[in-house]
């Protein structure tokens, strides 16, 4: 869940499901007691045709916790971290770096950087989008050191330059849960 509206549609589908939750946020939903089986499996007939599943087990919800800091450090926080990516997960999720890095690449097929460049780009192609901002002001913005590197960086991921990219008329952006 990256939106108000995703967590709306969540919310909605627990009550649906005859339960109601406590708090409903990026990857979690709080509940007072623990569904039974009937339950649940309303619960999953609702969230499916929503696009949303349950995640049970505990590697899964590793991988959905680091997803889901990952993506609210890029789409929904105004400054990066002070520190790097390593530090920050490990710090945020109480985990051993080496060990999500590890795990994410094993279950994703993908490294925690590259899904985190994958995410930076797409957020750099809706600022793009937008054409509020310099590429100077996106890259300050989106903690690149220079405009070059996030040139560099948008044409290894996209095929494009950020300029050329700006002009489409039909930008092509990805849904985050693609990535």
């Amino acid at each position: 869940m990256v939106c108000s509206r995703c967590k709306m549609a969540v919310r909605s589908a627990f009550e649906q499901a005859g339960l109601k939750p406590l708090s409903v946020e990026l990857g979690e939903v709080e509940l007072t007691t623990e569904p039974d089986k009937l339950a649940y499996e309303r619960l999953e007939n609702e969230l499916k045709p929503l696009g949303f599943e349950i995640i049970d087990d505990r590697k899964s919800r590793i991988i959905e916790q680091v997803k889901t800091t990952l993506i609210s450090l890029i789409h929904h926080q105004e400054e990066q971290p002070g520190t790097n990516l390593s530090d920050y997960l490990a710090g945020k999720l109480n985990y051993d770096y080496g060990y999500l890095s590890n795990l994410f690449s094993e279950v994703e097929g993908t490294t925690i950087e590259k899904y985190f460049i994958a995410q930076k780009i797409e957020k750099v192609k809706e600022l793009l989008m937008y054409d509020e901002l310099t590429l100077s002001q996106i890259a300050d913005k989106m903690g690149y050191s220079s405009v070059g590197y996030l040139s560099s960086q948008f044409k290894k991921q996209t095929g494009l330059t950020p300029t050329y990219y700006r002009s489409l008329k039909e930008n092509k952006r990805r849904n985050i849960e693609d990535i």
